[in-house]
C-alpha cells in the first residue's frame, strides 16, 4: 500500500469565503448560546462548576477511547488514591493527566497566555503533558509483531511508525512534520469569529487524519478542540464538554467514528471542491460538529441558569435535611460568588451561635469551603453533590431527557 504524501492531502482545511448560510447560521447560534451559559456567574462559581465539567470531559472522553474508568475511581484518583491493579491504575494515571492538562488550558486562558491551539508547540505541548507522569508501560505501543516506546511530545517520525488506523492510511511517519507544518499555516489563517468557529470542526477532523502521534491522538484532538473553542469565544468559561457530546452524539454514540470516517471521503467530482478531500463531506462534518455543540451548550445551561440552580440546591438542601436558613447562604454564595463567614448572622437573621451552626453544617458538608480556615466562603461542587445536583451529568448515553 503507498500513501499519498503531499501535504494538500489535507485539503480543503478551511470554507474560504463561500461559507454556507446553513453552516454560518449555526456559528452564530453557537456564540449566542454559549455567551449565555456563563454570563451571570460570578467567577468563584463558574471556577467551581468548571472543575466538574473537567472531570465529565475525562470521563467521556475515557469512554471515547473505550476506558469505562469509574467515577468514584476518578475522584480517587484527584486525592492521589490509586488502584493496585496495574491496569485500573493506569487508567486512573490517564484520567488524572486528562484533568490537569484541561485544567492548564483553562488557567492558561483566564490568565490571557493561552497560545495558538493548532500551533506545532501547542500540540506537542499537548502529547507532553497528558503523558507526563505515564509510566513504561504505558508508552509502550504494542502490534501483532513489534513493540514501540513512544516518546511523549514527540510526532511519528520514522518508517517504523507507519500506522494504519481502520481503513485510512495516515501520512507515513517520515512526513508528518510536514503536515503538521502545513497544519499549523492553514489554520492560522482562519480570521474572525465564524471562521475561527468552523475551524474547531475541520482542524479537529484533519489532526485525527494525519494521526501524528503513535497514540493519543483523539485526546489530542479533543483537548486541541476544548481550547479552540476558548480562544474563539465559545469556551463560556470551560463549562460545557465537547467530549459529552463526541461520546453521545445527537441521536447515537455511533455518529463520532461514522461521521469522521465520512469526512474522510475523497473528492467527489468537479463539484466538490478543489482538494483531495470532499468539501460536501466537510460541510457535513462541521454542520454535525456545531450542532453537537449548541446541543451541549443548551444541555449545560439548563443545568446551570440562576433558576435552575437555586432550585437544584433548595433540593439538595431538603436532600441532606440542612437547617432551612441554609438555602439563605447559600442563594447568597451563588448570585455574589463568595461571601465573609462573618455575614451568616445578617443573611440568616439568626443568632450569632445558631448561624455559625448552620454554616459550619454547610462546610461539613463540603458543598461551601475556603481558600483558608477562615476565608470568605465559596460554592464548591464534588462529586457527591453533582450526583445530587446535577443528576443527569453523567448518565451514560441516556438520551431520553
Amino acid at each position: 500500500m503507498k500513501n499519498h504524501e503531499s501535504v494538500t492531502r489535507i485539503e480543503p482545511c478551511l470554507f474560504g469565503e463561500n461559507i454556507p448560510t446553513k453552516t454560518s447560521d449555526l456559528a452564530i447560534d453557537l456564540v449566542a448560546k454559549s455567551s449565555n451559559l456563563s454570563a451571570w456567574l460570578p467567577p468563584k462559581t463558574a471556577e467551581s462548576l468548571s472543575s466538574i465539567v473537567r472531570m465529565m470531559n475525562c470521563y467521556y472522553s475515557n469512554l471515547i477511547e473505550g476506558h469505562n474508568t469509574k467515577l468514584q475511581d476518578i475522584e480517587r484518583a484527584l486525592n492521589s488514591d490509586f488502584e493496585e491493579d496495574d491496569e485500573k491504575r493506569n487508567l486512573q494515571f490517564e484520567a488524572l493527566a486528562h484533568i490537569e492538562v484541561q485544567r492548564k488550558i483553562d488557567q492558561l486562558h483566564i490568565n490571557g497566555k493561552l497560545g495558538n491551539p493548532t500551533s506545532i508547540e501547542f500540540i506537542l505541548w499537548l502529547h507532553k503533558e497528558f503523558y507526563n507522569n505515564a509510566t513504561e508501560e504505558m508508552l509502550t505501543i504494542k502490534s501483532e509483531n513489534r513493540s514501540i516506546l513512544m516518546e511523549a511530545g514527540s510526532f511519528r517520525s520514522t518508517n517504523e511508525h507507519n500506522v494504519i488506523v481502520g481503513r485510512h492510511i495516515p501520512p507515513g511517519g517520515q512526513h508528518v512534520l510536514d503536515f503538521m507544518r502545513f497544519f499549523e499555516e492553514r489554520y492560522n489563517q482562519a480570521a474572525g469569529a465564524s471562521h475561527q468557529i468552523m475551524a474547531i470542526a475541520s482542524a479537529h477532523h484533519r489532526l485525527a487524519y494525519i494521526h501524528p502521534f503513535l497514540d493519543g491522538n483523539g485526546r489530542v484532538c479533543r483537548l486541541m478542540s476544548h481550547a479552540m473553542g476558548l480562544k474563539a469565544g465559545i469556551g463560556a468559561s470551560g463549562l460545557w464538554s465537547i467530549s459529552r457530546g463526541l461520546a453521545r452524539g445527537l441521536y447515537s454514540p455511533d455518529e463520532y467514528k461514522m461521521k469522521m470516517s465520512l469526512a474522510d471521503m475523497k473528492r467527489q467530482g468537479d463539484y466538490d471542491g478543489r482538494g483531495s478531500l470532499s468539501l460536501r463531506s466537510l460541510v457535513d462534518f462541521t454542520d454535525w460538529f456545531l450542532k453537537l455543540s449548541i446541543d451541549q451548550v443548551e444541555f449545560m445551561t439548563n443545568l446551570f441558569e440562576l433558576p435552575h440552580l437555586k432550585k437544584r440546591l433548595a433540593n439538595y438542601v431538603k436532600s441532606k435535611e440542612l437547617k432551612p436558613e441554609s438555602m439563605y447562604i447559600l442563594e447568597a454564595v451563588l448570585s455574589n460568588g463568595e461571601i465573609p463567614r462573618g455575614d451568616a448572622v445578617r443573611i440568616t437573621g439568626l443568632k450569632e451561635r445558631s448561624a455559625r451552626t448552620v454554616l459550619s453544617k454547610l462546610t461539613e458538608d463540603g458543598i461551601l469551603s475556603s481558600d483558608t480556615p477562615k476565608g470568605a466562603v465559596s460554592l464548591r461542587f464534588n462529586l457527591n453533590s453533582s450526583r445530587l445536583l446535577f443528576p443527569k451529568l453523567f448518565s451514560d448515553f441516556t438520551l431520553d431527557e
